[in-house]
Parts: structure tokens; C-alpha cells; sequence
């Protein structure tokens, strides 16, 4: 390494972590944001293009991603990089549909990865293998979904929490502190045709009630935060029904206009309401200034080395602050209850693991190793992150048990442009 400058690749800035930041060279991939090929239900698209602009040009197609996530600016690359996912119990993150990667090491080889550890090292490779220049999806027929969503008491909720989420194809909560209240999304994949909603609805429903109240209860939050818990149950009041049906794609995606900070931790699925009840009575018992909903998902397992959902089934739970407010000690407290359950840090999200608490999580951890120095044995893609979270390409890799117990227990800036070959049609 001797001379050469570390080099990172940048997304479309949606991490809450420092993943993509180097003192080297930052590359950003916005302009390679094309559709490459079609064969059948393979799609091979530029690691550039966001998730917005992907699902619009294979709804064109008649296809569509089998399962996605609740914002969609993040770019592909980004987002399979970091495990990012959407929810449903039977359906895995967007990285475990990902059947080819084309990679490019730190000395500038191409490498076409279509299987073996190599691809199940690059579905989720926080950027530490080289620059994914373009990815295969495995996509599905284009499709309708129906989704309802309704408030309802957390104590009604959290025991039949199986029966909801095995009873819908997608299923999530964004539960309110101090309220014993949710809004919950169910959502199922219907005959129905698409019925986009009218202007004037969908403003009243994502900006005013999402987003605005939302940010006016954070506002007031901050500056009186004794009255978060007022604050709260009113808003938990405020709560309607609605329903919307219409491509995936649109239902999936929601506008996502108020700040915050967010951490987010994968634990095993059957565990889902016992710690959410824990968070929820940290909060309550240490009086913490928290207004910002917590949100419960789930996942499938799969295989990808350093997925969060890796050789598991999974619940997501994820914390906010609102921007301007404290959030370490909450953070921090919410990290110590995931820790029993051998909870993994969502890639792209705040944390304050290291790679010796993250290896005994991911049963092939050195397996991930193993292809890291092959492709990037130099360490190129290095940067301060990675190693606090991976370790250094060409230091010791940490080992299982080499840290505190992770087993569950029920507890008593230079920056590059590439350029595609074509036109950008970044939206």
C-alpha cells in the first residue's frame, strides 16, 4: 500500500454510519444507472441505479423486486452492501435475490461473480471487496399489493404477533413510546388493479400526518422534552385507517421528509416482543426523552456471509431520535438488550460494535475473511470503519469467542465521478 490511496465507493449518503468515508478517493457510481440486460427474470442493472428509478424501469418490463424496503433513494449497490431489507416473514432481503455481481479490485481486474463463497461474500460486502460496478437480480412478475393501515393497542398486537405477520405477506408496527399504541402496515399481494391515489390524499396522508406531525411532535419534543409522553399518546390518537393498492414498488416506498438519527438491530425472530417490551421499559424507566416510533419487520433467513439475516429468521427492531436530540445513552441502552439476544447491527446504521463483538454473531465470519484477501489483499477499500468493525485485511481476523458471549438467553474527501457510457437519468 505503499503510495496508493485508499479508495471508497459512495451510495446516495442514506448510511448513518462513516461506511463510505475515506481520506482517499471517494468514487461515486450516480451516473451508471442503467438497465444492461434482460434475460427472463435476471436483470443486470449499473450498481448506480437508486431504488426508485429500478423499480420504475422494471414495472416497465412487467417485473418487479420480490421485496423491498420503506425508502428507496439508496442506490443498489448500497443497498445490497448493507443487508438492507424490507419485511415479511417468508421473504429474505433485497442482497438474497442478487445471483451476479460484477466486482472491481483495488488493481482494476474485472471479476464476474456468479457463485460459491465469493458471491455470498459479495450479496453483502459493506464495500470491503472492490467497486460493484453492476448487479443480477433475480426479479419476480410485476404485481399489485393491497395494504391496510390501522392503529392498535400494543397489548392486543404483541401476542398474536405470529398470527399477523404469517398472515400477510409484508407486515411491520411503529410502535409509540409511552403510548401502548401502534400503527401496524399489513400488506398482501392482490388481483386488483392499481389504484395510484389522488393528489390531495396522498398529501394529506404522507405529509401532513407522516411527516409533518411528525416533525412538529419532534420540534416539541425537543424543546420540552417532559411533554413527549403527552405528545405521544396524542399522536397515537391521531392515528386513522387508510389503505392504498398499487404496483409494489409505489406501495413499498414511503416519503421520508423528517430528520433523524437511527439504529437498528437483527435478532431472532422468536424473540421479536420480549425485546421490544424490554425497549420499550428502558425508555419508560430511565424517562428518556423518545418521541420517534420504534419499528418492528421481518425477515427470512439466508445465506450471505455477513448478512444480518444469515442462517436465521429475523426480526428488525429500529430506533430513532429526532435530529438535534441526544441519542448515545438510548443507543447505548437499546445495544445492551440486543446483545443478549446475539443482535447484529443493521451494515449502514449507528453502532458501537467492533470486529471482535460482530465474529462470534456470523457462523462464517472467517469465511468472509477469506475471500477479502483474496480480492483486496492489499487492503485498498480499507478505511476506518471497516476496520473497526471488520478488522484490518492484513491483521489477525477476530475469532469466535474471542469476545464477550453472544448466546441468546432469556434474560432475568476527494471525490471522482465514473461515468456511464450513456446519458444519466438519475431522477
Amino acid at each position: 500500500m505503499a503510495g496508493a490511496r485508499r479508495v471508497r465507493v459512495a451510495g446516495s449518503g442514506h448510511s448513518f454510519t462513516d461506511i463510505a468515508c475515506t481520506d482517499g478517493v471517494l468514487v461515486d457510481l450516480a451516473a451508471m444507472n442503467r438497465v444492461l440486460d434482460v434475460r427472463g427474470e435476471d436483470v443486470t442493472v449499473e450498481g448506480g441505479i437508486t431504488l426508485h428509478a429500478l423499480g420504475e424501469e422494471l414495472y416497465r418490463r412487467g417485473l418487479a423486486m420480490e421485496n423491498q424496503g420503506d425508502v428507496d433513494p439508496q442506490t443498489l449497490a448500497g443497498a445490497i452492501s448493507t443487508a438492507t431489507h424490507g419485511t415479511g416473514g417468508r421473504f429474505g432481503n433485497l442482497s438474497s435475490r442478487v445471483v451476479g455481481v460484477r466486482l472491481v479490485d483495488g488493481a482494476g481486474d474485472v471479476h464476474e461473480i456468479r457463485e460459491g463463497d465469493e458471491l455470498r461474500a459479495a450479496r453483502v460486502g459493506l464495500g470491503a471487496l472492490g467497486a460493484i460496478s453492476a448487479v443480477t437480480l433475480r426479479c419476480v412478475p410485476a404485481f399489485t399489493i393491497h395494504r391496510v393501515d390501522a392503529p392498535r393497542a400494543l397489548d392486543e398486537l404483541l401476542p398474536r404477533l405470529d398470527e399477523l405477520v404469517d398472515g400477510h405477506d409484508h407486515w411491520e408496527a411503529f410502535v409509540l413510546p409511552y403510548a401502548r399504541a401502534a400503527l401496524t402496515l399489513a400488506s398482501g399481494r392482490t388481483a386488483q388493479e392499481p389504484r395510484p391515489r389522488r393528489r390531495v390524499e396522498a398529501f394529506a396522508r404522507d405529509l401532513v400526518l407522516e411527516n409533518a406531525a411528525l416533525w412538529l411532535a419532534g420540534r416539541v419534543g425537543r424543546r420540552f422534552p417532559g411533554a413527549i409522553p403527552a405528545v405521544n399518546r396524542r399522536l397515537a390518537a391521531l392515528i386513522g385507517p387508510a389503505e392504498h393498492v398499487d404496483a409494489s414498488h409505489r406501495v413499498y416506498a414511503n416519503r421520508r421528509l423528517v430528520r433523524f438519527t437511527e439504529m437498528e438491530y437483527a435478532i431472532p425472530r422468536d424473540y421479536a416482543a420480549e425485546a421490544l417490551e424490554r425497549v420499550l421499559a428502558l425508555i419508560e424507566r430511565r424517562r428518556l426523552p423518545v418521541g420517534f416510533p420504534i419499528e418492528l419487520r421481518m425477515a427470512a433467513e439466508d445465506d450471505a456471509l455477513l448478512s444480518t439475516a444469515h442462517g436465521r429468521a429475523t426480526a428488525y427492531i429500529a430506533v430513532h431520535q429526532f435530529r438535534g436530540m441526544d441519542f448515545e445513552s438510548y443507543f447505548r441502552g437499546v445495544e445492551a438488550i440486543m446483545d443478549d439476544y446475539g443482535g447484529r447491527p443493521h451494515w449502514g446504521k449507528r453502532h458501537y460494535q467492533s470486529a471482535a463483538t460482530l465474529a462470534p454473531r456470523y457462523p462464517e465470519w472467517e469465511r468472509f475473511h477469506e475471500v477479502r484477501r483474496r480480492l483486496d489483499p492489499a487492503g485498498r477499500f480499507e478505511n476506518d470503519y471497516l476496520r473497526r468493525v471488520l478488522g484490518p485485511v492484513a491483521g489477525p481476523v477476530a475469532q469466535v469467542g474471542s469476545s464477550r458471549s453472544t448466546v441468546v438467553t432469556r434474560p432475568s474527501s476527494v471525490r471522482t465521478r465514473a461515468r456511464s457510457r450513456g446519458p444519466s437519468t438519475r431522477p
